[in-house]
């Protein structure tokens, strides 16, 4: 079946706005603030997989600032998606599983998103379409 231009055009606008929407949510929303905490010195953090406060602070900022900023630009997308994914996922089902389903709800979303990213990847608008 012939798909036309112009619907693979639209699908790639939707996944750059996916890209830079759910990215940026998680970068402004979750990521800086921990990005500020650790900065701050302050680094009493939740210790959900039994790692460490100090780790799983690093780990959050890297999952929730860091990766988003490459997954915003469309570099690397696929891999960079797996990190906020994850910790999504370890938000979702350890950190708020058995609280009410509004505070599970926004983790749920963010996983599903970050886990269609890494299936589809960043779409034509992006720095790894430019050097392909």
């Amino acid at each position: 079946m012939f798909i036309k231009p112009k619907k693979i055009k639209m699908n790639n606008i939707a996944l750059l706005i996916l890209r830079v929407v759910f990215a940026g949510s998680m970068l402004y929303g979750h990521g800086l603030g921990k990005l500020n905490r650790l900065l701050e010195g302050n680094l009493s953090f939740s210790n959900p997989l039994g790692i460490g406060e100090i780790p799983t602070l690093i780990l959050a900022v890297f999952s929730e600032f860091l990766a988003p900023i490459f997954i915003i630009i469309g570099y690397k997308t696929k891999f960079f998606s797996f990190f906020p994914a994850a910790t999504m996922f370890v938000a979702a089902f350890i950190v708020h599983w058995g609280d009410p389903f509004g505070r599970v709800e926004k983790a749920l979303l963010f996983l599903t998103v970050f886990v269609i990213l890494m299936m589809t990847g960043p779409g034509k608008y992006s720095i790894d379409r430019k050097f392909s």
